[in-house]
């Protein structure tokens, strides 16, 4: 997920039960471009123990085969390619979710890298722009390059994060390629992602947004997927990771106020799970300082310790558009991946 998906969230995340690995923020790719260096430090300084792909956007040849090149003197696992952001700033440059408009330019970039990459290469798509006209034209470029790992979100980019995920596309897609699956949209909690995996036959799912608002779903996952009840964390454990997510993530130089706006933004999904009025979210994006936003945070997390966390998202209680930016990539450009 874009500015979320740095080091310091992914060692928060590992903290509360990693997935089996992670994906970087995009590194933009284009004829100035030079691989992000905090990017870089997710992968460089990363000592969660998991592998750590590194994720490309860009449409030239000559500068992705350059960038892929650069990578590979990094410790990654792999090269991961986005073909799936609905950020209209990205798509209008023909990149990102915009590539699915032109399944001949994409051919190019799978038969570049494949062939640039030596070891582990894969891709993150949508099942196509405003319809799915070239969705399995674009699975069998997957196949016939020789792609080792897709993972697919079951809408297109014109419906965002709005519509309804379609898992029957995703299951489409399960028999079609050779590679490995991995589902993704709306993977709200252990017990969706058990349910998305029996109904799509896909390998794995890859969450974004909702370990945003639950650093426990990975461990709450593999509970799931052994057959046992999920662990329940409680007010008081959320109260914990605010915490450590804030000292994880400040930085000195960085104001006050500035650190506080940072929060509001993974605040903005934790609070889905606090309580069903909304109330925690209405009082959080109010606060200015830390001790304003601590403060809101012992009254509503602490005060009510004892209270079960939701395990899926309140009905109603929204976070802000504009907290989905992450490409916007909650659910989208990529975070972290669990496999049955």
């Amino acid at each position: 997920m874009q500015d979320v998906t740095d080091l310091a969230f992914m060692q928060v995340i590992a903290f509360y039960g990693a997935p089996d690995f992670f994906f970087t923020e995009f590194f933009r790719v284009h004829s100035q471009s030079r691989p992000e260096k905090h990017i870089l430090r997710s992968i460089d300084e990363n000592r969660t123990g998991r592998p750590v792909f590194a994720q490309l956007i860009g449409e030239d040849l000559i500068h992705l085969e350059r960038t892929a090149r650069e990578l590979l003197r990094h410790p990654i696992a792999g090269i991961d390619l986005n073909l799936g952001c609905p950020a209209p700033k990205v798509y209008k440059k023909n990149v990102g979710g915009g590539l699915l408009r032109d399944p001949e330019r994409i051919d190019e970039i799978l038969g570049l890298l494949r062939a640039s990459v030596p070891g582990l290469f894969t891709v993150k798509m949508r099942i196509g722009f405003e319809d799915t006209r070239h969705f399995d034209r674009i699975l069998d470029m997957i196949n016939r390059h020789g792609v080792n790992l897709l993972t697919v979100h079951g809408r297109t980019v014109k419906e965002m994060y709005r519509s309804d995920v379609h898992y029957d596309a995703i299951g489409h897609a399960a028999t079609r390629v050779k590679c490995p699956v991995l589902a993704n949209g709306n993977v709200t909690s252990a017990n969706t992602a058990r349910r998305v995996l029996d109904t799509t036959g896909a390998a794995g799912v890859m969450i974004g947004r909702h370990a945003i608002r639950n650093p426990w779903i990975f461990r709450q996952c593999r509970e799931a997927f052994a057959g046992k009840t999920p662990v329940v964390l409680r007010l008081h454990d959320v109260r914990e990771y605010v915490e450590r997510l804030y000292r994880a993530t400040f930085a000195p130089d960085v104001p006050e106020v500035a650190h506080v706006n940072k929060m509001k933004k993974y605040l903005n999904f934790v609070g889905q799970g606090v309580d069903a009025t909304g109330s925690f979210l209405h009082d959080m994006r109010r606060t200015q300082s830390e001790a304003d936003l601590f403060g809101v945070c012992d009254r509503h997390l602490l005060a009510n310790g004892d209270v079960p966390f939701a395990l899926e998202p309140y009905p109603g209680v929204i976070a802000r558009p504009n907290c989905e930016t992450p490409d916007s990539n909650a659910d989208g450009c990529s975070l972290d991946t669990i496999t049955a």
